[in-house]
């Protein structure tokens, strides 16, 4: 059966810098189904052969030495504009006579909202009301752009709203931080290395780190993101996305509904907090001179950092901290998760020192994408004494060519129909029952202190201190691998 593509807010930024780079680039390297057409619509107007001269200046743009004329020439024909508006029904009867035409008989279909969240329930709801969700003339599927919801409230009601029109099944819930190579990698190198699994669990680890630090501040960003704030925008998706995949256990195989059943599990396993606990439990903060930012209220409180010690309470994980990080305006872009072990039970070499530095597995997801094993080995020449060395890991050096974007791998499995890497909606619910508390928290009288800090740090140096009360330190470099 052939495959169409159908993009709504195709005028819009995420089309021209991501969707169609990454489809273009998927064509070149012929992963694409064959005959696999895309079909824009947005309000602009723009004929066929318009919107094609468009998207080959900013894919040549975006795609840079990857670019080829030749291959963009075969890819061209394949691509489709309808002007209209997806929350009309009439528009979307036009359209659905467009895709009979280009289409010539049974086909599946993936319908990308590049929109506004706020546009979802409405284009859903004319989705099902002019006949394109019919999933008796082939697979139907739907693929929704973050945020999913504002709260758990929200979030429970856009569910609702999707699953009226689309089963679940055949729901994607895109979050590009599944799509990265490295952190299909770390499911890679739990499950088909023997050596991780035994020691991956309360027995052997201490503690987990996971930072995603952005470089960047708010900039002209500061009206959207004073109502989201750093919970909403990076912790309810990706960090906890990052954790799921961390502390999850082995499904039975590589099956979307299998896969998801276990990440579901680890959420669930999250220890609930009171308003007392999240005051103990977390740490917010706002860099100096975020109020001056476009946009920004000039007594605004929300956070632009924060740091969370979550406990994931079940066998594996009992007893050992995940403590989740991010910020903008901080010393560098990394994301990274750190699983630091536990210190040996007996120190045997270099007396002068009250301890020895434990084993530690650093995984970076961005930049420069790797994995580095500390482990503590002697200094030649110079009787017991230790030091930290490095084994490395470095994609760069290991495989020819770049990393390929996330939305590379994201959009062939929608158009394969294959789930795993896309949020189910008991996922993002229960993502959002551990947020929500804190955001209500940090809204209330009950608030800890907001902290203030200078960009390009690591944050508050409060945070340091929250950690030395744990008897703990950040993992604080910049990034590790280069």
């Amino acid at each position: 059966m052939s495959h169409t593509i159908v993009i709504f807010g195709a005028s819009g930024d995420l089309t021209s810098r991501k969707l169609i780079p990454a489809l273009y680039l998927l064509f070149k390297k012929k992963r694409l189904p064959e005959g696999t057409r895309i079909v824009g619509m947005s309000r602009t107007e723009f004929s066929h052969d318009a919107w094609r001269d468009e998207l080959k200046k900013s894919t040549e743009k975006f795609t840079e030495k990857k670019f080829d004329a030749d291959a963009w020439n075969d890819f061209a024909p394949n691509v489709y504009y309808h002007p209209g508006d997806l929350t009309e029904l009439e528009d979307l009867k036009k359209l659905k006579k467009l895709l009979e035409e280009v289409e010539g008989g049974p086909a599946e279909r993936v319908y990308y909202l590049s929109t506004a969240p706020r546009l979802y329930t409405a284009a859903i709801d004319q989705l099902g009301e002019s006949g394109l969700a019919n999933q008796e003339e082939g697979a139907r599927r739907i693929v929704l752009e973050k945020p999913f919801g504002y709260d758990l409230g929200t979030a429970e009601k856009l569910n609702k709203d999707v699953n009226r029109v689309f089963p679940e099944k055949q729901v994607y819930r895109i979050d590009h931080y599944l799509g990265k190579e490295t952190v299909q990698n770390l499911l890679v190198m739990r499950f088909a290395n023997s050596i991780f699994e035994p020691l991956w669990n309360r027995n052997y680890i201490d503690h987990v780190q996971i930072t995603v630090a952005e470089e960047v501040v708010v900039g002209r960003r500061g009206g959207y993101y004073d109502q989201a704030g750093v919970l909403r925008d990076m912790f309810q998706n990706h960090l906890l996305q990052l954790l799921m995949v961390t502390a999850m256990e082995a499904p039975v195989r590589f099956d979307a509904d299998m896969v998801r059943d276990e990440k579901v599990k680890v959420l669930q396993a999250v220890r609930p907090m009171s308003a007392d606990e999240i005051a103990n439990e977390t740490l917010r903060g706002q860099y100096a001179g975020y109020r001056k930012e476009e946009g920004v209220p000039k007594d605004s409180q929300t956070e632009t950092f924060a740091a969370l010690r979550l406990w994931v309470d079940n066998w594996r994980w009992n007893g050992v901290p995940f403590y989740l990080r991010s910020g903008k305006g901080m010393s560098c872009r990394t994301t990274q998760i750190v699983i630091q072990y536990n210190q040996p039970p007996h120190t045997l070499f270099d007396q002068k020192k009250s301890f020895i530095d434990a084993c530690r597995l650093v995984m970076q997801i961005q930049p420069a994408e790797g994995i580095q094993l500390q482990i503590q080995t002697k200094v030649p020449d110079s009787g017991i004494m230790t030091r930290t060395s490095a084994l490395d890991f470095r994609f760069c050096k290991e495989f020819q060519g770049e990393m390929p974007d996330a939305y590379q791998r994201l959009l062939l499995d929608a158009i394969q129909g294959d789930a795993s890497l896309f949020a189910r909606s008991d996922e993002v619910e229960l993502a959002w029952g551990i947020i929500d508390p804190i955001i209500k928290t940090w809204r209330s009288d009950a608030a800890p202190t907001l902290h203030t800090y200078e960009t390009g740090y690591w944050g508050p140096n409060e945070s340091n201190d929250w950690m030395e009360e744990h008897g703990r330190q950040w993992f604080d470099v910049c990034p590790i691998l280069h």
